[in-house]
């Protein structure tokens, strides 16, 4: 193997930047060349690849998005699109491929190595931080961080309007983000999606519930009546304020407001955080993470490794196949399970 691509695809999340330098500067050091694929697998396609150095990456660590540009390819879900792309890594001379992405650009990846058999390696870097097989994901603990920054503002206005305010963070299928910055930021509640694959069992009331378990997560169907019991119940005891954070996969802000104004006549605030999420310098374990898993990826991939994701599991290296990362975490649903409880706990 004498030359390697790097590429980023799906959406950006802060470390990026830094998993592109470290990638770059490690091939380099290993005697390796590197073209950097620019748009995601659309450049694939496309051809859009570039020469790149060790100048190539000066000062882009603290940096977020990604200087390679990202983006979602219909195209590349055809057989007819890979097919492009293939042409173009046999054009280019391309030994392997590193690919910085999440869950569906794993997929996409796996997808390319069974019919062309390209070698590819990926780092996963998603702000939900829902891929198995490493703790965190790249972008996760910085967007945790920004949505909490807002938060704390948040709380301010809160405090002094004396009024109920909820606030709407990413988090399409995974509740990382609306957990964390729950707790961190004293939210009274979380409303959050449940995972499908979890095996639940139904209460005396109907709900579900994870069998010999208190049930204090709310599945897809929250329970807008229990949580205005509760915003009633905790105003008559002079409780004056309340921040209720949602994850955007499972309802909206203005919605949940709406419903919470009508049920108890307090005033109702929906606060939107959006994109700001995925943007930003990312924090120092980001850039850390992102230096590690860059140069664990052309290690890997010189060592004949392929169709996998590098990640760390208790601090150490763990080479994981794009087949198993692409599932749910058990280990990881069960911790926001239990980071909720602590906040609906610390919340009375």
């Amino acid at each position: 193997m004498k030359r390697i691509g790097v590429v980023t695809s799906g959406g950006d999340a802060p470390g990026m930047n830094a998993a592109i330098r470290s990638v770059v500067r490690c091939a380099i050091y290993s005697g390796l060349e590197v073209k950097g694929i620019m748009r995601g697998y659309e450049g694939l396609i496309n051809n859009d690849v570039i020469d790149m150095n060790a100048r190539s990456v000066s000062n882009i660590l603290s940096r977020g998005g990604t200087i390679l540009k990202t983006a979602r390819s219909q195209e590349f879900m055809t057989k007819e699109g890979r097919k492009k792309a293939f042409e173009t890594v046999k054009k280019n001379g391309l030994g392997g491929l590193i690919i910085i992405g999440g869950g569906g650009s794993f997929k996409g990846a796996h997808v390319f190595w069974k019919e062309f058999k390209v070698s590819n390696i990926g780092i996963p870097a998603t702000i939900d931080n829902d891929i198995s097989g490493s703790d965190y994901t790249l972008g996760a603990h910085t967007a945790v961080n920004t949505a909490l920054d807002a938060i704390d503002k948040i709380r301010d206005t809160v405090t002094s309007m004396e009024r109920i305010y909820v606030v709407e963070v990413m988090g399409r299928d995974d509740p990382f983000i609306a957990i964390r910055v729950g707790l961190a930021g004293g939210a009274e509640d979380v409303i959050f999606p449940y995972p499908e694959s979890r095996n639940f069992s139904r209460n005396s009331s109907g709900s579900r519930r994870t069998s010999g378990e208190e049930n204090f997560i709310r599945d897809t169907k929250y329970d807008i009546d229990t949580m205005c019991k509760d915003i009633i119940e905790g105003t008559k005891k002079g409780k004056l304020s309340w921040i209720i954070v949602v994850a955007e996969g499972i309802t909206n802000a203005h919605d949940v407001a709406d419903k919470i104004k009508e049920k108890t006549k307090l005033s109702v605030r929906p606060v939107v955080l959006g994109h700001i999420q995925r943007g930003g310098s990312p924090e120092a374990f980001d850039r850390t993470l992102a230096s590690r898993l860059g140069c664990d990826a052309v290690e890997a991939l010189l060592n004949g490794h392929s169709d996998a994701m590098v990640g760390i599991v208790a601090d150490e290296l763990k080479i994981t196949r794009y087949e198993t990362a692409c599932r749910k975490d058990q280990k990881k649903i069960l911790l926001d399970e239990k980071l909720y409880k602590i906040t609906k706990i610390l919340a009375t």
